[in-house]
């Protein structure tokens, strides 16, 4: 049984864990905490992709007093060799006597730490997470332990009314800076940032990574516009030669307009057409073939409505803001984004506030399931 404390300790782990975020990806953000007799006497967490794991940064914050003590993990231990050596081999030879976990490793080769530990006598509890919460935490890692890449991450920022713009012109400020901050800091953690045409038109959006924070990668920009009308001289060109954008255009697309997007510095991808546009299951093959495996769509509302509409979208990032633009603004959730669309999603991660805008999470809990995934197979 687990005592308050324990569980006080992992969901330190859990929080140390989190400032990995932008930092550690592909891997999952992961913490660990070392309690001996009663006293936190090491911490620490995955600062970087490639470099040391949580646990191994707490040890050597323990040094010798890791003898005997604790070990509580957000993660199951690893066990294999990979950038790093295995978590499981630092805490047998540390001598910790006891280790807590949160969340299962769904890992071939990484996960079955917990059973590595066990058989060479330390006692071990967990994982102490329902497959749920821990989804909550690292939901790009668990999903692509199941699923094929993309995992896509739809962000809108809508009205009290779910309207998204006054007019589809002309850009319009629904959140604050606060949200928009978040907004920023949500971009470090994907390998790109997908928009539609309109949204470039309308916004002339930079997307990337402002307001003094600093990721591992910068996220590529990803421009979804079949007839490739969007000018070369968008501000997402600008910077073209040091943060990648990615244009994926219609088979039709005239080669006239796709010599100038290259010319601004655009890598230009072909692929058919689907029933509302481009398709979207050849883009999201395309983004793999390009190495990138996390998308956060940043609209428009038709695009991010068809993502959700074709079930391809996992989490789902809603700013709500205090205040309505009327009928006659532009809807968030346009034809059909209704009845259907919304089974099988649920309230993820507890609402934060950001100044006067609050942010709500919500998640596939299919995706999730024991029915529908190897992932949390024992």
């Amino acid at each position: 049984m687990l005592t308050p404390e324990d569980l006080r300790y992992l969901e330190r782990a859990v929080e140390l864990g989190r400032r990995g975020w932008g930092w550690v990806h592909p891997n999952p953000m992961v913490g660990c905490v070392v309690v001996r007799d009663g006293m936190v006497v090491g911490e620490g967490w995955h600062k970087v992709y490639g470099g040391p794991h949580a646990e191994l940064v707490a040890l050597a914050a323990a040094g010798p007093l890791a003898k005997g003590a604790t070990c509580y993990v957000s993660l199951e231990p690893c066990r294999h060799h990979g950038r790093t050596p295995p978590c499981t081999q630092a805490l047998l030879e540390a001598g910790i006597r006891r280790v807590i976990f949160g969340a299962a490793d769904p890992g071939e080769k990484s996960g079955g730490g917990a059973r590595v530990l066990r058989e060479a006598g330390v006692e071990v509890m967990g994982p102490v997470f329902s497959t749920w919460d821990a989804w909550q935490e690292n939901p790009a890692f668990f999903y692509l332990a199941a699923y094929p890449p993309p995992f896509v991450a739809v962000k809108l920022a809508q009205t009290l009314d779910g309207r998204i713009a006054e007019s589809p012109d002309r850009p319009t400020a629904i959140t604050g800076p606060e949200a928009l901050r978040e907004a920023h800091r949500l971009r470090c953690g994907f390998d790109g940032v997908m928009v539609g045409r309109r949204t470039v038109l309308a916004d002339d959006p930079a997307l990337t990574v402002r307001y003094g924070l600093a990721c591992r990668k910068p996220p590529a920009r990803i421009v979804l516009d079949s007839q490739a009308r969007v000018p070369p001289t968008a501000r997402l060109f600008h910077d073209a030669d040091q943060v990648p954008v990615v244009v994926f255009v219609g088979l039709d697309a005239p080669e006239g307009r796709l010599g100038a997007l290259r010319g601004a510095g655009a890598v230009i991808r072909r692929v058919p057409r689907g029933p509302e546009g481009l398709s979207l299951p050849a883009v999201l093959e395309g983004l793999e073939e390009l190495g990138i495996r996390t998308v956060l769509c940043e609209g428009g509302g038709r695009l991010a409505g068809s993502l959700l509409r074709e079930r391809r979208a996992a989490r789902l990032h809603v700013f709500l803001a205090p205040f309505v633009l009327g009928e006659g603004a532009v809807p968030a959730w346009p034809a059909g984004a209704s009845g259907e669309v919304w089974e099988g999603w649920a309230p993820g991660p507890a609402p934060v506030r950001f100044g006067r805008d609050v942010l709500v999470t919500y998640d596939r809990k299919d995706l999730c399931s024991p029915e529908s995934s190897r992932l949390w197979a024992s």
